[in-house]
C-alpha cells in the first residue's frame, strides 16, 4: 500500500467522524438558505461545468406561502436518499457486470461528491450514471455514455453535462483505492504466514471470496471515508475468517504490526477495526414507505409538480413503446 501512503486519498479524502458531521451539515444548510430565497433548489449545470441556481419568480406572498408548503430534507433524509442510490449504484453495475474496482470507485466518486452538495441541488441519479461513466473511464474500461444511457432508458446528454461539475467537486483526486485490491495483498500474505498446503489454500480462496460481500456492505456505509482501504480489508478478512476460522487471525494482525513498523499499536488497530463493524452493524436500509415520503419532499424542493413528474412518464412510456421487445429484454434495468 505504498501508492496509497502517498496519495491525495490519503491526505485529502479521509476524515474524522465529527468533520463528515459538519460537511454533510454545512451542505444541508446551504440548500435549506437556497430553499427560502428561490423557492427551488435544484441546480442547472452545463457541459462546461458551470452551475446556476434556479430564477427566482415568486413574489413576497408567493414566497411565504411556498415556504409554508414546501420542506426542506434534513440532514437525516438526505442520507435516506444517498443509500437508496448507493444501492442502485451497486445493481446497475452488477447488471452491467462491470468489475469489483469500477462499482467501488464510483461509490467513492458519489460519497465525495455528496460531501460537497446536497442532494436537493443536483439529482443523486444523474450523479450515480456520471460516476460510474467517470469510473469506467478511468479504469480503463470504456463504455461510452451513449451506452450507459441506453442500457438503463435514460438520456446520456444528462451524463455529459454533469460529467465537468463530478471531477470538479472531486478536486480531480480521481485515483481512488478500494478494499478489494487489499483483500488479495493480504491473502497472499496469509499463504506465507502459515505456509498453506493444499487444503488451506481452498480454504484461503473461500475466506477472499466471503470478505468480498463483507466489503461490498462496508462500502454502502461511510466507512470508505473514515479508514484506509487496508484496515477496510483487515475488517473484512477478520469477520469472514471468525465465519470459515481458517487462520489464528489476532497472531496475524500481530505479525502484520511486527513486520510493518506499524505507527499503530495493536490495541489501536483492533479499535479501528472494531470500529468499522459499528459502522456496517449502524447501517440501515431507508423502507419504501420512507422513501415514498422523502422522495416527494425532495421532488418539492427541487421545484417538480406532479403534473411535471406526468408529463416525464407519459413522454417516457411513449419513448419505450418504440423499443422493440428484444431489445428491452437484453437491457439492464435500474431496478
Amino acid at each position: 500500500m505504498a501508492d496509497f501512503l502517498t496519495s491525495t486519498h490519503r491526505a485529502k479524502w479521509i476524515f474524522s467522524p465529527q468533520l463528515l458531521v459538519q460537511k454533510y451539515g454545512a451542505a444541508n444548510r446551504r440548500a435549506k438558505q437556497i430553499l427560502e430565497k428561490r423557492g427551488a433548489t435544484l441546480m442547472e449545470v452545463d457541459v462546461d461545468g458551470s452551475l446556476s441556481y434556479p430564477e427566482s419568480q415568486m413574489t413576497a406572498k408567493d414566497s411565504a406561502e411556498k415556504h409554508s408548503q414546501t420542506k426542506p430534507l434534513s440532514i437525516e433524509e438526505e442520507q435516506c436518499i444517498r443509500v437508496f442510490y448507493e444501492n442502485k449504484l451497486q445493481e446497475v453495475c452488477n447488471n452491467f457486470r462491470f468489475p469489483h474496482k469500477i462499482q467501488a470507485t464510483a461509490l467513492i466518486y458519489f460519497k465525495r461528491f455528496y460531501l460537497q452538495w446536497s442532494v436537493m441541488e443536483h439529482q443523486p441519479k444523474h450523479i450515480m450514471l456520471t460516476c460510474i461513466y467517470a469510473a469506467c473511464k478511468i479504469e480503463e474500461n470504456h463504455v461510452s455514455a451513449e451506452e450507459l444511457g441506453k442500457g438503463i432508458s435514460q438520456d446520456h446528454q444528462m451524463i455529459l453535462n454533469n460529467e465537468m461539475i463530478v471531477y470538479q467537486s472531486l478536486e480531480f483526486d480521481l485515483i481512488v483505492y478500494a478494499p478489494y485490491r487489499s483483500l488479495e495483498g493480504f491473502i497472499n500474505d496469509m499463504e506465507e504466514f502459515c505456509n498453506a498446503g493444499d487444503n488451506q489454500l481452498e480454504m484461503l480462496k473461500t475466506l477472499l471470496e466471503t470478505a468480498r460481500f463483507e466489503v461490498d456492505k462496508m462500502m454502502l456505509t461511510d466507512a470508505p471515508l473514515l479508514f484506509p482501504p487496508g484496515q477496510l480489508a483487515l475488517a473484512a478478512l477478520r469477520n469472514s475468517n471468525e465465519l470459515h476460522n481458517v487462520i489464528d487471525f489476532h497472531s496475524y494482525l500481530g505479525s502484520i504490526v511486527s513486520r510493518q513498523n506499524s505507527m499503530h499499536k495493536m490495541s489501536e488497530l483492533s479499535k479501528s477495526l472494531n470500529a468499522i463493524d459499528s459502522w456496517v452493524r449502524k447501517y440501515k436500509s431507508p423502507s419504501d414507505k420512507e422513501l415514498k415520503h422523502i422522495n416527494r419532499k425532495l421532488k418539492s424542493c427541487w421545484g417538480l409538480s406532479s403534473h411535471d413528474e406526468g408529463k416525464k412518464r407519459e413522454k417516457k412510456s411513449k419513448h419505450k413503446s418504440k423499443k422493440s421487445s428484444n431489445e428491452a429484454q437484453n437491457m439492464p434495468s435500474l431496478v
